[in-house]
């Protein structure tokens, strides 16, 4: 086997980007890691290839411990400016996408692809998404449990980071909780409260002042995580349904 892996893109724009965003995780967004970046040529990147496995159930404290972590250094850093309803330029040109817009965007079309009922449901979802656009300014990377690599040794490798925007503390952990359920099956409220506190404490580290998440703001997030996710339940071992609470909470809203 390589001992490397080469990622292809359409355009040199996409590759430009996704260097970008590399390198700025690497500079601000410590403690984590990713694979070595060797080779940048205008269409493909070519990384360290690192051997180990994906996210599992029992890995939520570890894991959620290191996002709140990262979340911290890059809010006490180089997004201590910035706020959620505006795409956010750093000097370097690396843009991140504002939370509101995109996330605006894909409900709709979550509309008119059927898998929200009416538009007095989208209405619904259109204000809880600007209900939790609140707070400091953290990253989103969509934290799938395949996007994370644990190797033999335990450490942590964090893949596929090209696209990022803004999001509120706590929304990319409701993405690796949300995707764990609908990758393993139903995660106990105790495993649950178990990721929420392990990345309340690493984010407070940084700043005591900094926003938490408690249950409520959580499943606020998962309930905007089914919509968003809804086209790829039943595809990438997305096997499982959502919990009984969200799915009420969502025939509530329609």
């Amino acid at each position: 086997m390589s001992d490397q892996f080469t990622k292809h893109y359409a355009e040199p724009e996409r590759t430009a980007a996704a260097v970008r965003h590399y390198r700025w995780l690497a500079q601000h967004a410590e403690p984590l890691r990713q694979p070595a970046l060797n080779v940048i040529s205008p269409l493909s990147l070519t990384f360290e290839r690192i051997d180990g496995r994906p996210v599992r159930p029992d890995d939520l404290p570890r894991v959620a411990a290191m996002m709140g972590d990262t979340h911290g250094a890059a809010c006490t850093t180089d997004l201590a400016t910035a706020t959620l309803n505006t795409p956010h330029r750093f000097q370097d040109g690396t843009v991140f996408a504002d939370y509101l817009t995109p996330r605006q965007t894909a409900l709709q079309r979550r509309l008119e692809q059927g898998y929200l009922p009416n538009r007095t449901t989208l209405r619904a979802m259109l204000d809880l998404l600007e209900k939790t656009a609140s707070g400091p300014c953290a990253f989103y990377k969509d934290s799938n449990p395949r996007n994370f690599i644990i190797t033999a040794a335990g450490d942590i490798f964090t893949v596929d980071t090209d696209d990022l925007s803004l999001a509120p503390m706590g929304y990319d952990l409701a993405k690796l909780i949300a995707t764990l359920l609908l990758t393993y099956g139903p995660l106990t409220s105790n495993a649950i409260d178990a990721g929420c506190d392990a990345y309340n404490q690493a984010l407070r580290q940084h700043d005591p002042r900094l926003d938490t998440t408690d249950r409520e703001r959580l499943d606020d997030f998962l309930a905007l995580h089914a919509v968003l996710t809804a086209p790829y339940l039943g595809r990438n071992g997305y096997r499982h349904s959502w919990p009984s609470h969200i799915r009420l909470r969502l025939q509530g809203a329609s």
